[in-house]
């Protein structure tokens, strides 16, 4: 017997989401007899419980092809809405909507806090008697779910554009300082990641050889202010400029942070950057060439720019939302579809599951043996693994007058069948 879906999607966005989302809705499509009608959890976890589903089943096929290149997370909406263990009316209002609308499947797309959510979701099925299978969907530009050596998964979908992103930003960053350095010698430029350091590292892809003058400053690389500045003025001295990469988790004093609802530090909304600190700092301390420092942050255009997004990463996205429709129906509830790579010498993937359990609020550590001795630079081994990630080819986009067409997606939604609800957490 047929049974209704819910997809949704929480926390940061990636320029790859969309296609995830797509490969859910295409792989759905493909067995009618297991699965009815497909809704889109209106800003994920907040959608179900205010019961704003957003029927995706009703959505034109040339506009769900569109998802493909689509970035962000327009199109269904993303939310940082925590379920916590206290909130048990919250709960029981998710298994009271599953019950209105005949839910018999439930796809979590996000990262190590929304596979929690999806566990939650999981363990509540199971314990309230509900007949529906839970599973998760990885996504995070951060590349910091799962375990430091690669075994549960991979990499996530989203990094890998991310990464391409900083590789093509730090090859047009150098020809700018090239050709400003005698007014600006040094360039600062601030790369997302509050704890790990997969984004800023990928800088380095862009200058395998190390032939720009580049510093990569993580927030492993756990180096001061002073440090940062010995060595930015030594690499003025040999080479007239520099350009530095930092972390925006880059330890550099107090910096008036503020936090999300899932207790994650907000960079863009805080007070003072790491890349303005570091400017600043350099600037007080002198520069051993004329000119200044000066910065650059690119913020959330990392994880929503749609022209540099690579399309292993997309295709990518796309077959982890396949798989994740399979395991729903070959094995049951409590599982995050992954991504495992081959071995060998030519890159290649396979796709895989892991309990949820495994993944939930999982941390992934930056090898630390991926850290160059000098602490600002990363190793060959690093750009080994990630240098497949970026891709080849560039992203073919549909433009109609000179603009990206995205998907639009109709604002048709399932009849409420439940009264109106105050979020627990809110």
């Amino acid at each position: 017997m047929k049974r209704n879906v819910i997809v949704a999607q929480s926390g940061g966005p990636s320029p790859v989401i969309n296609n995830t989302l797509r490969g859910i809705i295409d792989a759905c499509k493909s067995y009618p007899d297991t699965f009815g009608k497909i809704c889109g959890g209106w800003h994920g976890i907040e959608g179900v419980l205010k019961e704003e589903l957003l029927d995706l089943s009703a959505q034109e096929e040339d506009e769900i092809g569109l998802l493909r290149t689509t970035p962000a997370a327009g199109s269904i909406g993303t939310c940082r809405y925590k379920l916590k263990d206290n909130q048990l009316l919250d709960f029981d209002r998710i298994a009271e909507v599953f019950r209105a609308h005949d839910i018999g499947y439930f796809f979590y797309i996000g990262g190590n806090d929304s596979q929690h959510t999806a566990m939650k979701v999981s363990t509540l099925c199971s314990s309230k008697g509900l007949d529906v299978i839970a599973v998760g969907v990885p996504k995070t530009i951060d590349n910091d779910v799962g375990d430091s050596e690669f075994r549960l998964i991979d990499h996530t979908p989203g990094y890998g554009s991310v990464a391409r992103y900083w590789a093509y930003m730090i090859q047009n960053a150098n020809e700018e300082n090239a050709g400003s350095s005698p007014a600006d010698p040094v360039l600062v430029m601030q790369a997302m990641g509050r704890k790990i350091g997969y984004i800023p590292a990928a800088a380095r892809l862009g200058d395998p050889h190390r032939e720009m003058p580049l510093q990569i400053y993580m927030t492993e690389s756990g180096v001061t202010m002073e440090e940062i500045a010995d060595n930015v003025n030594d690499q003025v001295a040999r080479d007239g400029r520099c350009m530095v990469v930092v972390s925006e988790g880059l330890s550099v004093g107090d910096i008036g942070e503020k936090k999300d609802s899932f207790g994650h530090t907000q960079f863009g909304s805080s007070q003072l950057t790491v890349q303005q600190a570091v400017v600043n700092y350099l600037n007080s301390k002198g520069i051993r060439a004329a000119g200044s420092a000066r910065g650059q942050v690119p913020g959330t255009d990392q994880r929503h720019n749609m022209i540099y997004a690579s399309v292993t990463d997309l295709d990518e996205a796309y077959n982890v939302g396949c798989k994740a429709v399979e395991i729903a129906m070959h094995d049951g509830n409590g599982w995050m579809a992954t991504i495992l790579r081959n071995e060998g010498p030519v890159y290649s993937v396979r796709y895989d599951k892991v309990p949820l359990e495994k993944v939930a609020l999982s941390e992934r550590t930056f090898p630390v043996e991926w850290l160059a001795p000098s602490r600002f630079d990363v190793t060959d081994e690093f750009v080994r693994y990630a240098r497949p990630l970026i891709g080849e080819d560039w992203v073919s986009i549909p433009v109609i007058n000179g603009i990206q067409r995205f998907a639009r997606l109709k604002p048709l939604f399932a009849t409420k069948k439940l009264p109106d609800y105050k979020l627990q957490g809110k």
